[in-house]
């Protein structure tokens, strides 16, 4: 597994050949292609391509590895003092040879010499072709270079600008994509599929109202579309909005009932109903029409607890990721075949699976900015003081409708909503992102000092009409894991709110935090040392919000004591939130409403304490956690 992320040998052999072509265009003291020289490198190239010949073809390079080829091989010779441009072509050539077994299986071995012979000779409809073919094929590297080299001849062709988005994505790098289909939007404001696959890319990166509103453009100017009703149905469902979402598939399946993607969506939200039988007859209606889905497979797990008796899912599972899936699904079936080997107890197995995963979800995200993190928690330490915190009370709103439950994502959250949404006086909105948009739209100034009282009053007009959908509800949960950084920014809006801190055993935490496959937005869940460091600044906050909010606005709720004393700590809660007693609190399992997140399964069963101290199974794997001991 480590191999297919070994790129030293590529690595070299970038550093190698970037160092001959330079001594081949080397004349004196300054070299041909250097900056001040016009000398033609042609000769150069066709001695770079012999010794690419002779000796890429000994290594067995996946997207990855030639990714990190051409990135070293084009560095080295910008270090050399090559022109920008001649090393963006050179690169371009050498990128286009190492992949030529396969693209001369599709156009002919006649074909492909003659194509790369020089920069520059290559027509667009040759490029267009050879990166079409590469789509086919998987090799998403390449049809990155032919794609962009097309650009570069046809700069005002929309089409080309989103077939480079579709391969961008397919490689994982969504935010160069989204570039790709702004451009092809710019250029064709017309062109649905640009619309389309932005609110896509938009939704894998976390920023859903902005999905929401590509899909709607795309949908607008192609209403008859399955394929991007389904996507805006899956992005109404990423942001809790169930009912909304079930009736975007139900309005696909209605004239296509073999459409897979809208019987996966489906399926998925009779899971997220508490429907887990339902769940599984429309995902197995998915299998039959297309037997390879990723994830109508990786869905199953999350319906039940898997036992040895599932022994043909893993099997058949463990078949379509080895083949030549694009990262984003062989992630997804990775995360389903560690929960399956973490059920049946086979632990080293687990830690395998979990492993692969986050190191192909790493690698599609950008990297956890620690600094940048850590920064952004010491303006809100600084802002944020008792004494502002105290005077923020008198303009903020008198509303005790606000319960933020908060804390690390897996540590309980879900469980303590579905307690309080069990009482009949209260109610659970799930993972609002409303406060991350907040500090999003004003985090210049929320970082410089107190938001002006005008702002605040018009912040909590917005948020009491989006938790405004009951408004029989004397308490409505908000359980975004991301509030905890805002509780000051929060209790300045809304002085009267609950807040609910989940306490759970750091490694414990963390290490569900890592079995989990998150949204890209939260990447630092994808290595263990970031979240690490990740953990240590939301404990660092979260000990400011305790000294400096009023006594009686924080209820720390230690998530082993709970599943220990279910009813004492309940009762607590609910005394609270100001609540009288109701039994039905303790029947949380039994509460029907729509659950969107992962833990949609966990939180209809009975309180169980399988999960407490669940860390020491994995003890061996996990190295940087173990430095989280001090803060158990």
């Amino acid at each position: 597994m480590l191999g297919w992320f070994n790129a030293r040998e590529a690595t070299a052999l970038g550093t190698a050949l970037a160092d001959q072509f330079a001594s081949g265009m080397a004349v004196g003291d300054s070299g041909v292609g250097k900056k001040g020289s016009k000398k033609d490198p042609g000769k150069a190239l066709v001695e770079l391509l012999r010794r690419a010949d002779a000796e890429i073809r000994k290594l067995r390079l996946n997207f990855y590895k030639k990714a990190k080829l051409a990135n070293t091989f084009k560095w080295r010779l910008l270090e050399k003092g090559v022109e920008r441009h001649v090393a963006d072509e050179i690169t371009q050539s050498l990128v286009m040879h190492v992949s030529m077994n396969r693209a001369s299986a599709a156009l002919g071995a006649a074909t492909i010499p003659a194509l790369v012979s020089a920069p520059g000779t290559l027509k667009a409809r040759d490029l267009g072709r050879l990166g079409d073919e590469c789509m086919t094929h998987g090799d998403y590297a390449q049809a990155i270079s032919h794609f962009g080299q097309l650009i570069s001849l046809r700069p005002r062709d929309a089409e080309a600008h989103q077939a480079l988005g579709v391969a961008l994505c397919k490689a994982g790098r969504f935010q160069d994509a989204e570039i790709c289909f702004t451009r092809a939007i710019g250029i064709n404001p017309k062109l649905p599929v640009a619309h389309a696959n932005l609110g896509n890319a938009l939704r894998v990166t976390g920023r859903l109202e902005k999905a929401e509103n590509s899909l709607r453009r795309a949908l607008k100017l192609r209403p008859s579309d399955e394929a991007i009703r389904t996507n805006l149905g899956t992005t109404l469902q990423s942001q809790g909005r169930s009912q909304e979402a079930k009736a975007q598939f139900a309005k696909v399946l209605k004239t296509m009932p073999r459409n897979v993607d809208a019987l996966v969506g489906i399926g998925r939200i009779a899971a997220i109903e508490g429907n887990f039988a339902q769940a599984e007859t429309y995902l197995k209606r998915a299998l039959e029409v297309d037997p390879d889905m990723p994830s109508a497979w990786a869905s199953l797990v999350g319906l039940r607890k898997m036992t040895p008796g599932d022994a043909a899912w893993l099997s058949r599972v463990k078949e379509i990721a080895g083949s030549d899936l694009d990262p984003v699904n062989e992630a997804n079936l990775r995360y389903a075949m560690g929960k399956y080997h973490d059920d049946v107890e086979e632990f080293d197995a687990a830690f395998e699976n979990f492993q692969r995963a986050n190191k192909l979800m790493k690698g599609l995200v950008r990297e956890y900015p620690r600094e940048a993190h850590e920064n952004f928690i010491d303006d809100l330490m600084r802002v944020y003081t008792r004494d502002i915190v105290t005077r923020a009370r008198s303009g903020g709103s008198d509303s005790t409708l606000p319960v933020l439950v908060v804390g690390m994502p897996r540590s309980g959250t879900s469980l303590v909503e579905q307690i309080i949404a069990s009482h009949p006086a209260a109610q659970g909105a799930g993972e609002l992102t409303f406060w991350t948009g907040a500090v999003r739209d004003h985090e210049a100034a929320i970082r410089q000092g107190l938001l002006d009282e005008s702002t605040r009053k018009k912040l909590a007009h917005e948020y009491l009409k989006v938790l405004g959908r009951d408004t029989h509800a004397q308490r409505i949960v908000d359980k975004a894991p991301a509030n905890t950084e805002y509780l000051g920014l929060i209790h300045s809006v809304f002085p009267n709110a609950r807040i609910i801190h989940m306490q759970r055993d750091p490694i414990d935490t963390c290490l569900s935090c890592y079995f989990q496959q998150f949204s890209t937005a939260l990447n630092f869940t994808f290595d263990l040392s970031d979240l690490v460091h990740y953990y240590r600044q939301f404990h660092r906050i979260m000990a400011h919000w305790r000294a400096v909010l009023p006594e009686g606005t924080i209820l720390d709720v230690p998530y082993e004591q709970l599943v220990a004393d279910q009813e004492t700590w309940t009762r607590r809660i609910i005394d609270f939130l100001g609540l009288p007693w109701d039994e039905r609190c303790l029947s949380f399992h039994t509460t029907s409403r729509s659950v969107a997140t992962a833990s949609a399964w966990q939180v209809r069963q009975k309180i169980y304490r399988g999960s407490v101290a669940r860390w020491r199974s994995y003890a061996r794997h996990i190295g940087p956690l173990q430095e989280l001991k001090d803060l158990a």
